[in-house]
């Protein structure tokens, strides 16, 4: 019996043992793809914003801004009382901007309106009418519900080729990307105008973003919302 138990103990020692190289050599095969793959994310990041950094104008900017028939304004949604989040409103103001500077002679809006209840374009329009803008300088887009839409929709839809993006400097790099994939000239002004409370996270969340972005451009090529041609130059 003594013999047995001895043995038995043995065999277990060195399938412990085994099973804790195994298990070892897996955790470093882990960390050693996620450490890949996270320095594979911010490589790409890194090269897609050295790409089109000298694209984006800033605010300090706005005269040498080239002159574009069309700005797009990117919905950022709104609250249940009808108050524009800050993202939103510095977008327009940013648009607003452009248009009185006279660099653009159109302001189109794209955002959401999936359900009645929500109007993003139609609350942008409304805002912009309260600063002055003529109503027929506005056009809206009722089918921007990401910004690949949005850009696709730009092009195919309202006939856009060339374009000032109004949107947030973290959100610019991407929109360049996918309007230059879909052969829309385009420049960005960026609306950084007050302090963000979650501008680290924005930045953060862009890193998958710009990566589903590629895979849209390159691999899935899906079609948004469609309709007739309306263009704003007829």
């Amino acid at each position: 019996m003594a013999d047995r138990a001895t043995l038995w103990k043995k065999y277990r020692k060195v399938e412990v043992t085994s099973g804790d190289r195994k298990n070892r050599r897996i955790s470093k095969i882990l960390r050693w793809g996620l450490f890949f793959l996270v320095t594979l994310l911010g490589w790409t990041t890194w090269n897609l914003t050295a790409r089109y950094d000298n694209r984006i104008y800033n605010l300090e900017e706005l005269d040498v801004v080239p002159t574009r028939p069309v700005a797009l304004v990117f919905g950022a949604g709104y609250w249940e009382d009808g108050a524009l989040s800050d993202i939103l409103r510095d977008r327009l103001d940013a648009a607003i901007e452009l248009y009185r500077a006279g660099k653009v002679e159109k302001l189109l809006f794209s955002g959401d309106n999936r359900v009645i209840e929500y109007n993003e374009p139609g609350r942008m329009r409304e805002y912009a009418l309260s600063q002055g803008v003529l109503g027929e300088a506005i056009v809206l887009d009722f089918a921007g519900r990401r910004t690949y839409d949005t850009c696709y929709r730009a092009r195919e839809i309202f006939q856009v080729s060339e374009v000032i993006l109004v949107t947030q400097r973290y959100h610019l790099f991407r929109a360049l990307l996918t309007c230059e994939s879909l052969n829309v000239d385009a420049v960005g002004y960026a609306a950084d105008r007050t302090p963000y409370v979650h501008i680290r996270w924005y930045w953060i969340r862009e890193i998958p973003a710009i990566w589903n972005a590629w895979w849209d451009i390159h691999i899935k090529h899906p079609v948004p919302v469609l309709g007739e041609p309306l263009p704003i130059f007829p």
